[in-house]
């Protein structure tokens, strides 16, 4: 359970980082909207390792899981529910929400493989995930791999490909798989938001989205 601590150490510091670099987070967003319903307020949705609620309160999920007290503290603030907890072992009955959001934080899971499998446990049949990772095999993702740039914040994280990640979902039976990315250049770069283009490979930022099937499979 180590991955976290430093968040929890440094949560407002971590906060920070968005206030920083806006567009970066503004092309995060519009990714992350790319798949997202219309009216995500009116469905039972969580966000799994909500962190700090930026993107869950700004994209309308209303209840968050988070490791780091710290970062659950913050969220609170922006008047999310926020639940203490890990991914691996949710505290959800199966069948339970109609949408799962993970943005960035599969990086910092001790088991993504199981965290994702949870997450299906917990989807509702015909129900969406959508995942956003720093991709690995981008030419962002490989110069933050590097470790010349991890900072304390990723000094530790096991960063996930676009493809590793597509196949994580495929074998755990999770169907009509979308892909798109963004931040096509470092951050500091980039003066005004980027809109998404499809795919993955030259964007350092993914957004995969998949449904779990209508037909239960016993997972």
């Amino acid at each position: 359970m180590g991955l976290w601590k430093s968040f929890d150490r440094y949560a407002e510091e971590y906060d920070a980082w968005y206030e920083k670099y806006i567009p970066a987070y503004e092309s995060e967003l519009l990714a992350l909207r790319a798949f997202l319903p219309e009216n995500p307020k009116k469905l039972k949705a969580l966000e799994i390792g909500a962190g700090t609620g930026r993107f869950a309160s700004d994209l309308g999920v209303g209840l968050g899981l988070e490791p780091a007290r710290a970062m659950a503290m913050l969220a609170k603030q922006r008047r999310m529910k926020v639940m203490l907890g890990v991914a691996e072992f949710l505290p959800f009955k199966r069948g339970k929400f109609d949408l799962i959001l993970i943005v960035t934080a599969l990086a910092f899971f001790e088991n993504p493989n199981q965290a994702l499998r949870e997450a299906l446990r917990v989807l509702k049949p015909g129900g969406q995930i959508i995942a956003g990772i720093l991709d690995r095999d981008s030419p962002p993702g490989r110069c933050l791999e590097s470790g010349n740039q991890k900072g304390r914040f990723f000094s530790e994280a096991h960063f996930l490909s676009a493809a590793e990640l597509s196949t994580y979902l495929l074998e755990i039976g999770l169907e009509n798989l979308e892909v798109c990315q963004t931040l096509f250049r470092q951050p500091e770069k980039i003066e005004s938001a980027e809109f998404p283009q499809e795919g993955h490979g030259k964007g350092g930022f993914v957004v995969l989205s998949a449904r779990k099937s209508v037909q239960e499979h016993g997972d």
